[in-house]
């Protein structure tokens, strides 16, 4: 059961090693500016393959999906990033469990975005971990886990890759020990626990007031989905990639302080910077509405107006 890229790796690891019965995936979902109706690439994956494929839009209210998941009689459901919610019915099915590859270093980002939510928090290192789901939201028992940095320029584009990945080998060394009952699961400290709410497209506005350190994650954390926006010119502008390098403070000058947050001040011959409530953010690479992304000195060659404009 699973549904984005960042299920794959593991659905293709599973294949190498192990009967796969049947996949269940999200229906297909309006995509592109024709919104016409697109796989999702777990579904993609199954249809080149010839595997049974099931896109039940709701596993609570479809009883015919869980009688067709029933008559399957699987040995263990694997859960990746699936994203429709699993209930008792469909936990109780196979013998040995419900295991979920969950990105995160558990209790720590339960919930739906695990890898947006450590980039935000400034996390050094996040990982994989590997569970027995229950009724709860990543409350299950602990099967594996497995740490990974966290680099400085991540964005949850690059750090999901590595941590599908990841989950992947880590699924692959668990399952067949679950399955021969040779791991004791551990159970969460419930202490420890964070939840990571699922992300809204208009979490990605910009607000200069905060620093720039948190607005540099808030970029990262937010691609490749939603992106981090703000206004300029009554338009739409995306912040594709900015730096908190130490030469942005130098180049700036001292009278970068006096300004309000979210001015646009030079860097240089055609570099741009951002003030916010502390700090100057190197903005490196820009996208305005309509247009396509482009370095932020191409950017400013082309949009002479911008410097010392104010964004908001």
């Amino acid at each position: 059961m699973g549904s984005p890229a960042f299920a794959v790796p593991t659905l293709e690891a599973l294949a190498r090693d192990h009967d796969l019965v049947a996949v269940f995936t999200q229906p297909d979902k309006p995509a592109g500016r024709g919104r016409r109706l697109a796989a999702v690439p777990v579904k993609t994956w199954a249809v080149e393959r010839g595997v049974s494929i099931h896109q039940p839009r709701s596993l609570r209210r479809a009883p015919g999906a869980i009688e067709a998941l029933r008559a399957l009689a699987p040995d263990v459901i694997v859960v990746v990033a699936y994203g429709l919610i699993l209930p008792q019915a469909v936990l109780d099915i196979p013998p040995h469990g419900c295991l979920n590859v969950h990105a995160s270093l558990l209790p720590k980002h339960r919930g739906a975005a695990p890898i947006p939510a450590a980039i935000l928090a400034g996390d050094a290192e996040t990982g994989v971990t590997i569970l027995r789901m229950d009724a709860g939201v990543d409350t299950g028992l602990m099967l594996a886990q497995e740490r990974e940095p966290i680099h400085p320029d991540d964005t949850t584009l690059t750090l999901g890759a590595r941590l599908a990945d990841l989950g992947a080998r880590l699924m692959a060394e668990t399952l067949p020990k679950v399955l021969r009952g040779e791991i004791t699961p551990l159970a969460q400290n419930q202490a420890q626990a964070s939840l990571s709410p699922k992300i809204g497209k208009d979490d990605g506005r910009i607000d200069w007031s905060k620093s720039a350190i948190e607005i540099d994650r808030m970029i990262r954390a937010y691609t490749p989905w939603p992106g981090a926006f703000t206004q300029w010119n009554g338009l739409p502008l995306k912040i594709i990639r900015a730096s908190l390098g130490e030469s942005a403070s130098r180049r700036a000058g001292e009278s970068a302080a006096e300004r309000q947050a979210g001015q646009v001040i030079g860097l240089g011959k055609h570099g741009a910077g951002v003030t916010t409530g502390e700090g100057i953010l190197e903005l490196l690479a820009a996208q305005l509405a309509g247009r396509r992304a482009m370095p932020i000195d191409e950017f400013v060659r082309g949009q002479p107006k911008f410097i010392g404009a104010t964004l908001g």
